[in-house]
């Protein structure tokens, strides 16, 4: 049973829910400042499984679309379809079922995420179709990325945003979108070669990897300044911007990564880098908005 739940757990890459959760988190608490960050349990349980269940879907959607691509690279031809693990019924199952899953949870937590919840599970899986027909695939999964904060922030306050607080969730996914162009068009240098060759559009195979490099490094500097107004436009003190410091030398370190070493790197660079980045951006937000010291003034 142990080894059926870790190649789950494998075929949709959860260890990869990293990236999007602590950002849906962040906005959570900010979302619920009055309350001094917690919603409380209910809504917190019913966020997480809406993420899970959103990201499960995902990637069971991605999988499944590209499993004949997958099993032509080297780099992915072992992955669960193409080397039999999982079998497509069961993929088709799970995909089914976390879809489902995310439009039921979305009822018990307001009518507003239950409208727009097909909404979002259509743009989460579009992005899976759009390298066969466009070179800018990065821009709509930073899209779907953006969907976690964006959808935390309403199920804390469904219709009763503010002007304010509007502004506050388009920065912050905003910084999302940018942040994910940047690291995965480094992702994308693994492929560079069976991207070219099957017609598969990138950033890296429109425009080389090194302009696309230095377009990944421009777009992680836009993500720092979406983040700067973010924390301005919340009014964070000290702890945010300290975090933020590092979360810019991590990001610089994840260049210096992609630019000098080897691909067997890039994982390094990808991974560890950006789960880094994710968690001290939720601790340092948690700081501010939860511990009454570093709690942002009020207008």
């Amino acid at each position: 049973m142990i080894r059926t739940v870790r190649t789950w757990l494998s075929f949709v890459k959860f260890s990869h829910t990293i990236f999007a959760l602590p950002f849906a988190l962040a906005a959570m608490v900010v979302a619920a400042r009055d309350t001094r960050g917690w919603p409380g349990w209910r809504l917190f349980f019913l966020i997480l499984g809406a993420m899970v269940c959103a990201r499960t879907c995902a990637m069971a959607f991605n999988r499944i679309v590209d499993r004949r691509f997958d099993a032509l690279n080297p780099r992915t031809a072992n992955r669960h379809l193409p080397a039999g693990a999982i079998s497509m019924v069961s993929a088709v199952g799970l995909w089914v079922l976390s879809g489902a899953g995310l439009v039921v949870i979305s009822w018990f937590i307001n009518p507003l995420c239950f409208w727009l919840s097909p909404v979002a599970l259509l743009v989460i899986c579009f992005y899976s179709l759009t390298k066969r027909f466009t070179d800018f695939t990065h821009v709509f999964l930073g899209i779907a990325l953006a969907l976690a904060p964006v959808g935390a922030w309403l199920a804390v306050r469904g219709t009763a945003v503010s002007g304010l607080e509007g502004l506050q969730m388009g920065l912050l996914a905003l910084a999302v979108v940018f942040w994910l162009v940047g690291f995965d068009i480094i992702y994308a240098l693994q492929d560079y070669e069976f991207d070219r060759k099957a017609k598969l559009g990138s950033l890296v195979v429109r425009w080389g990897p090194r302009n696309a490099l230095a377009a990944a490094f421009l777009s992680h500097l836009l993500m720092l300044m979406a983040l700067a107004l973010f924390g301005l436009s919340c009014r964070f003190r000290l702890p945010y911007w300290v975090g933020l410091g590092l979360i810019a030398a991590c990001l610089m370190l994840e260049h210096f990564i992609a630019r000098r070493r080897k691909l067997d790197w890039i994982n390094v660079a990808f991974f560890r880098m950006n789960a880094l980045v994710s968690t001290l951006f939720v601790v340092v937000t948690v700081a501010e908005v939860v511990f009454p010291f570093f709690r942002p003034r009020r207008g």
